[in-house]
């Protein structure tokens, strides 16, 4: 039976087992031999990875073609309007083409967050704003273009779930075996 880990990666942890650099990476947290990401999460990103052993599992998840929708949580510099929402609905242009539409709302602040360290540096004359945004597609650094792309640039961002399979329950750094 193939092995599916749901992991929470922590800020500034690399989406590999290794590094040549010093940074820490996912072997830093999981001691399981022989399980590979599905997809990549940015070093500058929190929250859900996915790991197995199976390639056919590790394809599934991964593959453009599947369309798997992955939700993230991401804070952005400014007081969003819902034009620029509208706009993440509608698909966004990049340099790479336009996005697919996209799930996008305004949420409160997330209470039950785990502290990042370091923290998001906080700047008393500039507001900012949660949103959460579900996506279909996973070009490189996407979400950070696109809330860029309508002028709300991203603070933080938290991936929350991929497909089914959710972080909730997982403290910052903490894996645990999923169902498939």
């Amino acid at each position: 039976m193939p092995k599916l880990i749901l992991f929470n990666k922590p800020y500034l942890v690399l989406s590999k087992f290794t590094d040549g650099e010093g940074r820490k990476t996912l072997a830093d947290f999981i001691k399981i031999p022989d399980v590979y990401p599905c997809g990549r999460l940015d070093y500058d990103s929190e929250g859900l990875l996915l790991l197995t052993d199976s390639g056919r599992l590790q394809n599934y998840i991964s593959s453009p073609k599947h369309k798997l929708s992955k939700t993230y949580i991401v804070q952005v510099e400014g007081e969003i309007t819902s034009d620029a929402i509208e706009k993440l609905k509608r698909g966004v242009p990049l340099k790479d083409g336009i996005t697919l539409p996209a799930e996008a709302r305004k949420i409160d602040e997330p209470q039950n967050l785990w502290e990042r360290n370091p923290p998001i540096r906080f700047r008393k004359n500039i507001p900012d704003t949660w949103l959460e945004l579900t996506i279909r597609e996973g070009r490189n650094r996407q979400v950070r273009r696109m809330t860029a792309a309508v002028g709300f640039p991203t603070l933080r961002l938290i991936r929350k779930s991929i497909g089914d399979w959710s972080v909730d329950g997982l403290g910052v750094g903490e894996y645990n075996f999923g169902k498939f």
